[in-house]
């Protein structure tokens, strides 16, 4: 007791000293808590509990509780707390859902002094009231939170929060009666000791489970809390509703959370999971830690500061089995190692971007923003502000400015509206979506549409005269290789000599005009000596539209169906020559040939049995034999070309207008990542009508099934105002039909609307009708109901 005092004495002169130090542990560490001398420190876990002395150089154990040969699970801890008016008095919640108090006073070896089992599943948590030696208060994962009398065997009181485990409980510094409770569904409900039929305040914290929460020790109405959102947000209780004031991110989920003492704005904060570090914030300066302790090498699963009026020693137990003292003079400084280097842009695009005044040679030209509201100054400094403890560097912005001008989505909107995807004939779809790129002075999309519609059409329903339509306007028909009748008979001699020319045509076939870019492949074109397929024609140098080309198709076809079987397998309609010339011939100019001259061309049409190998001819543009798979690679070259400069307007609606044609060229990631971009587009810019268009055309599975989700509404219930259940209208308690109108007392069988503050509501015409003439809730609650 001397030497206690005579510390609790050096306190009150300031005069806590000590270093960086830790020790090792037996075994890992769940919680640890201090007592309020600050001269020793307890240390619980799933297989320790032990008390440590803290002197100047070292860590020295004073006491082990786990006693006995079998320890029962009632040592256990997964959270301890040492009372700070009552120097001899810890309490534990074990993990057998028990809530345990120790008595250090106690002469036996076994220090153990009552037990509570009230709980049926993990203790979570446990707290001591702040001035009352006797009331401790525990948090479990059933849900429920219980008041203990220490000068009684049993709980006093009973909290549910009707809701998933209890992950932390704190007494309120400040207010005498009231305390905070986290939840594992994102909720914070405050509590009232003297009323644990129901919460006084609740309010969603986080997006997932809250690990803990901590009362400012300083500002009554400061409430912080850490959850797995990896957030740590500080919530203004003194309103009338919970207000976020500050908010921290950080890198992993957030275990535990202290203010540090004497510093208003500071916090310490560990992790669950992922991250050892100990870090402490400032919560004017939300991203970059104020000070950093890297000493473990485990998840550090407690901390604590060592005395609540000295902010720079700060103690933690890890689960690596270490208890360690940081001194704040050690911490780590990440500012330090930041670049105070940013970069930003602008709603109207404009780009920010500060860096070291050393960094920007200074310029006479700048000059602020003209005119507008962009007023803003283009280079200014930040003034220092004393208050603020952080490392001062002194930082130049730059704004470069843009167009706003060159920025403008009207063009968006406007096709995204005009745009015809379905409804019509694939060539007029894309007649139509060319004129709007055309008006809206976007002229390689007008083109892109008017090529996709000469690629996937059929010549035979094209209408509109193209600009390729008609064949004679690119110029002659050239023929590959032209023959006369006579050479046509001199070249069905021998074998040997049919696959020399056969040979030396294939070379000459690649030949072409320079006004005619399209030719079709030789290969491909060719049939095989001794072919029962379809014959091919042969022209001269004359030009032919292609209607005389189906013309002469459909003579072919009759010539072909009255053909009878020959005598002879080859019908003699030139005398054969003995020697015929060599096929040097066929590369002579065609002016030569006295077959051909002039503008006059012979035509020719071979039947089955005299189609051989010689020549190919090349296709027209408009050719109905060529494949629109042909298009293909394409078309999906020009679909990512679109979607990689940013316009998936143009992607999607090709994908949608040519559906099967294209749909299985780009696979379904792909597709399902431009339609969710446009869609998203189309929303911001609210143009709900053609997202859901856009979704009901879309030819990929994952997006149609976007219309197709259910739509869920979360409502009280009008009578016991409890949430409802998503089974019906019938409330799960009190078995009422929470569907009744409050002005006529009927059920509600069409259009329902309610209140979402007092959660009464019927007929939407009847409570339209209501509140055009009463303010209040016509269920007398006396609710102000408003419909908007």
């Amino acid at each position: 007791m001397e030497k206690m005092s005579r510390v609790t004495t050096a306190l009150s002169s300031n005069a806590i000293s000590g270093r960086t130090m830790f020790c090792h542990l037996d075994a890992p560490a769940n919680a640890i808590s201090v007592c309020r001398d600050a001269t020793q420190v307890v240390v619980a876990g799933r297989n320790i509990f032990k008390i440590y002395a803290l002197e100047e150089e070292q860590f020295v154990e004073k006491l082990n509780l786990r006693v006995g040969r079998k320890p029962s699970l009632n040592f256990s801890c997964a959270d301890v707390m040492w009372h700070q008016m009552e120097e001899n008095l810890l309490a534990t919640a074990a993990t057998n859902g028990a809530v345990v108090t120790w008595n250090l006073g106690k002469p036996s070896r076994n220090k153990q002094d009552q037990l509570f089992t009230e709980h049926k599943r993990t203790v979570n948590k446990v707290c001591f009231h702040p001035t009352e030696g006797y009331m401790l208060l525990s948090g479990s994962q059933d849900g429920f939170m219980k008041c203990f009398d220490l000068r009684k065997k049993e709980s006093v009181s009973t909290f549910s929060g009707q809701s998933e485990s209890v992950r932390d409980v704190q007494f309120s510094m400040k207010d005498y009666f009231t305390f905070a409770a986290s939840f594992e569904n994102g909720n914070v409900q405050l509590w009232d000791i003297r009323r644990p039929d129901r919460y006084e305040r609740m309010f969603t914290a986080h997006t997932g489970p809250v690990f803990c929460c901590d009362w400012h020790p300083d500002d009554r109405g400061w409430l912080a809390t850490g959850g797995r959102d990896k957030m740590v947000k500080v919530w203004d209780m003194t309103t009338n509703r919970a207000k976020e004031i500050y908010c921290v991110q950080t890198i992993a989920s957030v275990a535990r959370v202290k203010w540090r003492p004497e510093k208003k704005f500071h916090l310490a904060t560990c992790s669950m999971m992922v991250d050892h570090n100990i870090y402490v914030w400032d919560i004017r300066r939300p991203f970059i830690p104020f000070a950093t302790f890297e000493e473990h090498k485990d998840v550090t699963t407690g901390i604590v500061w060592r005395h609540q009026h000295d902010p720079h020693f700060l103690l933690s137990g890890s689960k690596d089995s270490t208890l360690y003292q940081h001194m704040f003079k050690d911490a780590t400084r990440p500012v330090d190692k930041a670049n105070p280097e940013g970069l930003c842009f602008g709603l109207f695009g404009d780009l920010a971007f500060a860096a070291k005044e050393s960094l920007i040679s200074s310029d006479a030209n700048r000059k602020p923003y003209p005119g507008g509201d962009r007023r803003y100054p283009i280079f200014f400094f930040k003034k220092p502000d004393p208050t603020e403890q952080f490392a001062h560097v002194s930082s130049a912005l730059s704004v470069f400015e843009t167009d706003l001008d060159s920025n403008r989505m009207d063009w968006f909107v406007k096709t995204a509206q005009l745009y015809l995807l379905s409804g019509k004939p694939f060539a007029e779809l894309c007649d139509h979506n060319a004129k709007v790129a055309q008006e809206l002075k976007r002229p390689q999309v007008s083109t892109t549409w008017t090529m996709l519609r000469i690629m996937f059409s059929d010549p035979a329903n094209i209408t509109a005269p193209g600009p390729n339509h008609n064949l004679s306007k690119l110029g002659c028909m050239p023929l590959m290789n032209s023959f006369s009748i006579k050479e046509m008979g001199s070249g069905i001699g021998t074998e040997s000599r049919l696959e020399r020319s056969k040979g030396e045509s294939r070379q000459d076939n690649i030949h072409l005009e320079p006004g005619n870019s399209h030719f079709s492949n030789n290969e491909e074109n060719e049939e095989t000596e001794g072919s029962e397929g379809q014959a091919e024609y042969m022209f001269g140098d004359a030009e032919l539209d292609d209607d005389d080309l189906y013309s002469m198709e459909h003579d072919n076809q009759a010539e072909e169906q009255e053909y009878t079987l020959p005598q002879e397998a080859f019908q003699l309609r030139h005398e054969i020559m003995d020697n015929p010339p060599a096929p040097e011939h066929l590369q002579q100019d065609k002016a030569d040939s006295p077959h051909v001259s002039g503008n006059e061309a012979e035509v020719t049409c071979l039947t089955p049995t005299e189609s051989f190998s010689l020549i190919s001819i090349s296709q027209p543009l408009y050719n109905p034999h060529l494949p629109a798979s042909f298009f293909c690679p394409i078309v999906r070259e020009m679909l990512s070309y679109y979607a990689e400069q940013g316009d998936v307007q143009m992607a999607v609606s090709v994908l949608i207008v040519l559906g099967e044609r294209i749909r299985k060229e780009i696979d379904d990631l792909t597709q399902e990542h431009w339609y969710m971009s446009y869609i998203d587009l189309l929303q911001r810019f609210e143009l709900w009508n053609v997202s859901n268009e856009v979704i009901k055309l879309s030819t990929c599975s994952a997006i149609t099934c976007l219309n197709q989700a259910s739509t869920t509404l979360h409502i009280n219930c009008s009578n016991c105002k409890r949430p409802m259940s998503n089974k019906g209208w019938i409330c799960d308690r009190c078995h009422q039909c929470a569907s009744i109108c409050a002005v006529c007392h009927h059920v509600v069988k069409g259009l329902f609307v309610w209140c979402q503050g007092c959660s009464h509501g019927g007929h939407l015409e009847h409570i339209m009708n209501w509140l055009k003439s009463n303010a209040h809730c016509p269920a007398g609650c006396g609710h102000q109901c408003e419909y908007t």
